[in-house]
């Protein structure tokens, strides 16, 4: 039984150090031979995850080309994409290629699928050098392979979304079941989601509102950015303040909120969200650059009675409700379709 469940988790493929889940490895086994139990994917985009790309593209002073490389030399050497800066990846869509006989995903070859499983634990194989991208955009056209394990997550691409739409909003689908559970449970009246104007926190406020929430705040940095989202509707206040600055973010919110939610992909947003927050209330990261030691030493220094979650990406029905709000939301559409489209 124990071997089984190892297998199932994908332990057979690491390489490096042995012992370790696939995300904590620091290298995988991408081979393209499917196990009994495994899916593999023919790779048709990558999405590499916002903060990743961010910290890619400013190490790099914008050169989309040395991006190119970055990424080219991080799946060479891990066998997955795993930024070794922020730890984090993305996810992937292709077309299901091979399915061995005993995998419980229910997926048959030919399906499109979009992963709902970090690329920080996939196994990954580029057979084209990237060469169709210019580095300049989270969106990665690619071929290779990808390996999804028995305890994978898979979505099949539903036909009336275009592609780069499905796996922009598949990509931050977990923000928005969270945001919708968190509120629902706790009867939230008031929520302030950072980084409100992005694919997460654009579908966080409409999961927000769609819970229940009345008061809704969106906090943005620009005043371009505070212009998209107020025309979007999403939000009932939108304001301007850098989310690092946690006394601008405590101001600029004003009265404490129920929950707050955290979608920006730069670090040092903790104090600001939690200053933010009513005693009792609860914050929510979904950021890949949040630190986790910062917000809780943080919290106890400011003597914040919060309860801090971390948005793990996966919650029943997240891929789901993220498509359906997109759908219904033409706040949401409008935000994250320009971000599609550049």
């Amino acid at each position: 039984m124990g071997q089984t469940r190892d297998h199932a988790l994908g332990v057979h493929r690491v390489l490096d150090p042995p012992g370790v889940l696939p995300q904590a490895a620091r290298r995988l086994d991408p081979s393209p031979d499917v196990a009994s139990d495994e899916v593999r994917i023919a790779v048709e985009r990558l999405n590499l995850d916002a903060a990743s790309f961010r910290q890619l593209s400013e190490a790099c002073a914008g050169d989309g080309a040395a991006v190119r490389e970055q990424v080219l030399a991080i799946v060479a050497e891990r066998g997955k994409m795993q930024n070794p800066v922020t730890g984090s990846g993305g996810m992937l869509i292709g077309v299901v290629d091979a399915v061995g006989p005993e995998s419980p995903l229910g997926l048959a070859v030919g399906d499109r699928v979009a992963t709902l499983v970090s690329l920080t634990l996939t196994p990954l194989r580029i057979t084209d050098a990237l060469a169709r991208w210019d580095g300049r955009s989270e969106q990665v056209p690619a071929e290779g392979t990808a390996i999804l394990f028995a305890r994978s997550i898979a979505a099949v691409l539903p036909p009336d979304l275009p592609d780069a739409v499905s796996l922009a909003v598949l990509d931050v689908c977990g923000a928005p079941a969270a945001t919708a559970r968190v509120v629902a449970r706790s009867g939230a009246r008031s929520v302030a989601v950072l980084g409100a104007a992005g694919k997460s926190g654009s579908l966080s406020l409409a999961a927000a509102r769609a819970a229940g929430a009345r008061r809704i705040t969106g906090l943005v940095r620009s005043p371009g950015e505070a212009e998209a989202l107020t025309a979007a509707g999403l939000a009932d206040r939108v304001v301007v303040a850098d989310a690092t600055d946690p006394l601008a973010v405590a101001a600029a919110v004003g009265e404490p909120v129920d929950v707050s939610i955290v979608c920006v992909d730069v670090p040092g947003a903790e104090h600001g969200a939690i200053l933010a927050t009513a005693e009792g209330g609860t914050v929510v990261f979904f950021s890949m650059a949040t630190s986790f030691s910062a917000a809780a030493l943080g919290a106890e220094g400011m003597a914040a009675d919060v309860t801090m979650l971390v948005g793990n990406g996966y919650t029943p029905g997240h891929a789901n409700l993220a498509l359906d709000l997109y759908r219904r939301t033409p706040g949401v559409r409008a935000l994250i379709d320009p971000r599609v489209h550049a």
